[in-house]
């Protein structure tokens, strides 16, 4: 793994928190670090040289919905994911294991593979390690994960004893069917929100020495306290060496929590999907765009963001847009929800070399807890 190293460069005194750089064939991720979710090869809304503008490293693919269109065949024939996305930086793709979870109705599960029922056109489409791996390497990313099962968090204990030990034994043959040395296969912990399951599984996976390792199997339904207890207990039983990465999640808030837990890399639609829906995340709180208080408003949507939305629009303006239904209001929302992320991620970087996270988070909460 020479294209790979991860280089801890500061711990925060009085927390987890940590800065540090990671080095991939495609660049250096500066951590800790949100990546943007472009599921099926786009980022909605947003093209790829804003997502640089906005402070983007590393982005997501997805390789249920790339496997299904336009097969990853069809992505390898094209140049691979990044010339495919016209994405020259890192990219990551996830396994199809949080389909498992979000698509139950639609798939069939044993110990040797999942088979979903396509969302599209009914077709099937089996996944088993193996297989997962030979999808991923086709699509090329720097990043991808290992095939895990994703339970409900209120599932029985013995049902997640079983999605645990499955996760573990596809881990081992997701490793030895891996063949690419310029792609990090990260091993996925599970266990729902029990503290002994997550031990289990962190002890199943650690001898089998992946390049990194991710947190799964929260943000699924559990409350938001329970999450970061559950991060309490996990996180320090991961290498310090290596890059830490909790998916899925979250909020601006879900994100200060984790790092602040010892957690490096974060990823989620929340965003973009919000943008969609007309909710920006702001240094003064959300903000619901359609509401009619805004209609006359001239001045930008958060005013300490440099971003072009905020440089160059108004919040009337705004609202305008989302009222008549122009497709112009979730793409430059998109933008600036990105650009909040980053920011957020860049201020905590700050407040980290500083022993200062702990501080960061009351300021956030402070700043961020009204709503309009």
């Amino acid at each position: 793994m020479s294209h790979f190293q991860f280089h801890l460069d500061h711990t925060d005194a009085n927390s987890m928190a940590r800065v540090g750089r990671w080095d991939t064939p495609h660049g250096t991720v500066e951590t800790p670090a949100f990546m943007p979710v472009g599921t099926r090869g786009s980022v909605k809304g947003v093209w790829p040289h804003q997502l640089r503008e906005v402070g983007a490293q590393m982005i997501l693919a997805n390789t249920y919905h790339l496997a299904l269109r336009p097969g990853e065949k069809v992505v390898k024939e094209l140049g691979g994911l990044h010339r495919f996305m016209n994405w020259d930086g890192p990219i990551l793709t996830d396994s199809g294991g949080f389909q498992i979870f979000s698509l139950a109705e639609l798939r069939q599960l044993d110990n040797d593979k999942v088979v979903f029922k396509s969302h599209v056109d009914g077709s099937l489409l089996e996944l088993t390690p193996a297989r997962a791996m030979q999808i991923q390497e086709d699509l090329g990313a720097d990043c991808i994960m290992c095939l895990d099962e994703c339970p409900p968090h209120d599932a029985p204990v013995s049902r997640l004893e079983e999605a645990v030990d499955r996760t573990t034994r596809w881990a081992q043959l997701c490793r030895d069917s891996h063949q690419r040395d310029d792609q990090a296969l990260f091993g996925i912990v599970q266990g729902a929100t029990n503290p002994k399951l997550r031990e289990r599984s962190a002890e199943g996976l650690l001898p089998l020495e992946f390049p990194g390792y991710a947190v799964g199997g929260l943000s699924v339904g559990e409350a938001p306290e329970e999450m970061y207890t559950t991060l309490d207990v996990t996180t320090p039983m991961l290498p310090e060496n290596k890059p830490r990465y909790l998916m899925g999640v979250g909020r601006p808030i879900d994100i200060i929590e984790g790092v602040l837990r010892g957690i490096d890399l974060f990823d989620c639609v929340m965003p973009t999907r919000n943008a969609r829906n007309a909710t920006a995340f702001t240094s003064q709180g959300k903000i619901k765009m359609r509401n009619l208080k805004h209609q006359t408003d001239t001045g930008p949507l958060d005013p300490e963001c440099d971003c072009p939305t905020c440089t160059d629009y108004s919040r009337g303006f705004m609202r305008h847009l989302f009222t008549v239904g122009e497709m112009l209001g979730p793409m430059l929302l998109s933008v600036h929800n990105l650009a909040f992320y980053q920011k957020v991620v860049r201020e905590l970087k700050t407040a980290i070399m500083a022993n200062a996270g702990m501080e960061y988070r009351a300021e956030f909460l402070a700043r961020t807890s009204g709503s309009s």
